[in-house]
């Protein structure tokens, strides 16, 4: 499907399986929470926040890698859901949406040929039927299930269509049918507010505000990173969950709660480069670094010391349908240790990395963030500080080049050169050169010589 930038290669590419699926909702965005076999079509049809907010940040990656603009209409299609089906007033960000409406699982998304000829007519419905398995008979409980079974080449081949006018035909199509399909009843929605979950959609928020140039997606993160620090932290502490109903915070945070925020919290911070997200990340791996810690094992406990007695205190390891808190604390120590150059968030990270050598060799499976805090540690991540206006066309020029590519192994930060105060110690001594926005890469404090033109960085990085 050249069009989307779609390839079919003759052996299975899960980003495309996901994406052409019946996981996917080709209508309005998102993803539902697995699928049933082994083919991707029949999903069970919730919606989780988690979900999304990982498989956002997958896609996007994945555009970064290989410039698919396929990825990138996945990305925005499910942060655009996100925005207006699961984000409370306020900022937050809803749990789930349910899998049944009207008592039945999956209604709210099936369609039969007559649902779509009444809606489209006959000719753009036997178009979009042929294009996405809409049949008699269905692929589902005697309906269908909207996916890609074929490429938009061979569908538009064999309907005789140019590709471009079959693809216009299609997104007018989709558009159509999700007005209509706005008027179904919706599934039910969990609209309970939980911090952990909240700092995965953060960091997906900020990340792809940042590389795919959306400020509506900034104001998404800003918003919500806001309203948590506001209406989830009490006398300095996190807490776990806030619902409007009864309107109260409850529950004291778990180790996921504050590590899960702080990488969100970071991911603001490298779209804005506002220092008072950088400060609040910092301040919550603090509370980590005195509340939770394993002294004698390494790693982190799930709950704080001062946390209410239970008969055991549980330490999750294993990263599961989402990465657990340990893992996401040692990568947000890690990004903390390389922005800050201290041993104090450094060494907490890489006793907890060394402690688990063995099943992460043997298991790598089970624990997949663990071990992309691995690589980071090995890969020797480069901190990169910009001196220069945030305004400017010259840092803008220089931010466009670090991050555009997908660069997973540095952090980066941005200031004037007498507005330090509050940023990554990175930044501090690194006078600009000239009066021109100055780059300073780095590999443990050591940098080599400041460039002030982007192709003199390219060559750097």
């Amino acid at each position: 499907m050249s069009g989307q930038g779609i390839v079919y290669e003759g052996e299975v590419n899960e980003l495309l399986g996901m994406a052409m699926g019946g996981l996917r909702d080709h209508l309005g965005g998102g993803f539902h929470r697995y699928s049933v076999d082994a083919v991707w079509l029949v999903p069970h049809f919730e919606k989780m926040l988690y979900d999304n907010a990982l498989l956002a940040r997958l896609y996007l990656h994945a555009y970064q890698l290989t410039g698919n603009p396929l990825y990138r209409r996945i990305v925005e299609e499910t942060l655009d859901y996100v925005a207006r089906e699961m984000t409370d007033p306020g900022g937050g960000f809803y749990s789930t949406q349910d899998a049944d409406s009207e008592g039945e699982e999956g209604k709210f998304f099936l369609w039969t040929p007559d649902e779509v000829t009444a809606i489209l007519g006959q000719e753009n419905a036997r178009i979009f039927c042929a294009a996405y398995d809409v049949k008699p008979g269905g692929n589902f409980e005697g309906e269908s299930i909207l996916n890609v079974p074929v490429p938009f080449e061979q569908v538009a081949k064999q309907l005789d269509l140019s590709l471009p006018k079959l693809e216009q035909t299609l997104a007018e199509s989709r558009k159509k049918l999700f007005e209509a399909r706005e008027q179904r009843i919706k599934p039910g929605r969990d609209e309970k507010i939980l911090t952990a979950w909240n700092g995965m959609m953060l960091a997906a928020f900020a990340e792809a505000a940042r590389v795919l140039d959306r400020n509506d997606y900034l104001n998404s993160a800003t918003r919500n990173a806001e309203f948590i620090l506001s209406a989830m932290m009490k006398d300095g502490r996190l807490f776990r969950t806030w619902k409007a109903e009864p309107g109260q915070t409850k529950l004291m945070g778990y180790l996921e709660d504050y590590a899960f925020y702080a990488d969100g919290l970071l991911a603001l911070y490298q779209t804005t480069f506002d220092s008072r997200w950088f400060q609040q990340a910092r301040y919550l791996m603090d509370v980590v670094l005195e509340h939770f810690p394993d002294q004698e094992s390494g790693g982190f406990f799930d709950t704080a010391d001062d946390h209410e007695q239970l008969v055991t205190r549980p330490k999750s390891l294993q990263d599961n349908a989402i990465p657990c808190g340990n893992s996401m604390a040692v990568r947000a120590l890690l990004l903390l240790a390389t922005y800050t150059g201290q041993v104090q968030y450094e060494t907490p990270a890489i006793k907890a990395l060394a402690a688990l050598q063995s099943p992460l060799s043997q298991y790598p499976g089970a624990f997949a963030y663990w071990l992309g805090s691995l690589e980071f540690v090995l890969a020797e991540p480069k901190e990169i500080a910009v001196i220069g206006s945030l305004d400017g066309q010259d840092t803008r020029s220089m931010l466009q080049t670090l991050f555009a590519p997908y660069r997973p192994n540095q952090v980066v930060a941005v200031t004037s050169e007498d507005n330090t105060q509050g940023h990554p110690e990175v930044v501090r001594g690194r006078p600009s050169q000239e009066g021109k926005a100055t780059v300073y890469v780095c590999q443990k404090f050591t940098c080599k010589q400041p460039v002030t033109t982007v192709a003199a960085l390219k060559e750097l990085l």
